[in-house]
């Protein structure tokens, strides 16, 4: 199948894009970062005037999974009509084009709509409430997508993974600062469940041979506190765990707010599915294998220098 990428250069996107290009014809659409990778790149910037039409006109895909995204929350902070251009008048714009062009779409969203206020887990019934303007434009960007285009699909989901820059994912934040001796915080009262990048890109796929529709949450199906993330990946690295200082969210100074519950169900996934959603350790697994084999260097091979 044909498939286009739009955010490709990012941490869904690279990863993605190199998980499916043996099985799929990958586009990416990128603003100039990427400059020697393996799969094809229109060069767009997404929101200039006429750049959807002249994207879908040139990829002409079956299938479109929309990573593009404002997602520096303390960046949506500061800069909030962007955020709006970017994490909602876009997506609402692309579902209506996939509309009229009969294009199977996916729109990346968050676990962040939430508060984090309910005790126990999050199912794709209970109602949002942003704390910030990146989870309140997502979720206006869910609505816009829905609304526009009811046969797409919308999925919330929090990943970690190897990236261009090195510092995309929370994996990576703590791998750095662990190997270069770094002491740094990890928060015990913020839960989430994240999912290894490799295997939302898997899901997301087979998602798409489904034909699923809607919201759907495709997170890690292990709920845990951002400490104890931490405290995995200094173990699967074999470095000091005790480099990680426990802290409380409520002293970080962070501009943003954050939700300190974000844990959500997958059992309507898995149900649609057919089966389990993949565990926390197997996936931990394969982003330590990954390094092992000098990943991390071969994807960021494909950059600008």
């Amino acid at each position: 199948m044909k498939l286009l990428l739009t955010g490709v250069s990012g941490l869904l996107g690279i990863n993605f894009a190199q998980e499916m290009m043996r099985e799929h014809e990958i586009i990416g659409v990128d603003r100039g970062k990427l400059v020697h990778a393996p799969f094809k790149v229109l060069r767009h910037d997404l929101l200039e005037a006429g750049a959807l039409d002249s994207i879908l006109d040139a990829a002409q895909p079956e299938w479109l999974i929309n990573c593009a995204a404002l997602a520096d929350l303390d960046a949506c902070e500061n800069n909030p009509e962007l955020a709006k251009r970017l994490n909602t008048d876009f997506p609402r714009q692309l579902a209506r084009a996939c509309k009229e062009r009969n294009i199977a779409l996916i729109h990346i969203s968050t676990d962040a709509v939430f508060d984090g206020e309910k005790d126990g887990f999050y199912t794709e019934d209970d109602k949002p409430n942003p704390l910030g303007v990146y989870a309140k434009t997502k979720l206006d960007g869910e609505w816009a997508v829905l609304t526009e285009n009811p046969g797409a699909t919308v999925a919330r989901v929090n990943f970690y993974g190897w990236s261009l820059s090195g510092k995309r994912s929370l994996a990576e934040f703590f791998y750095h600062n662990l190997t270069h001796n770094k002491s740094m915080s990890g928060f015990t009262d913020v839960v989430f469940c994240p999912m290894f990048v490799n295997n939302t890109a898997r899901l997301l796929v087979k998602m798409l041979k489904r034909g699923l529709s809607g919201l759907y949450h495709l997170v890690g199906t292990q709920a845990m506190s951002k400490y104890q993330f931490g405290v995995e990946i200094a173990r699967k690295f074999s470095l000091r765990e005790g480099d990680i200082t426990p802290k409380s969210i409520s002293f970080s100074g962070l501009l943003a707010r954050r939700a300190n519950n974000l844990w959500l169900s997958t059992q309507k996934l898995s149900t649609d599915l057919g089966e389990n959603l993949p565990g926390f350790s197997a996936g931990l697994d394969e982003f330590y294998t990954q390094f092992q084999q000098g990943y991390p260097q071969k994807i960021r091979s494909y950059q600008q220098p």
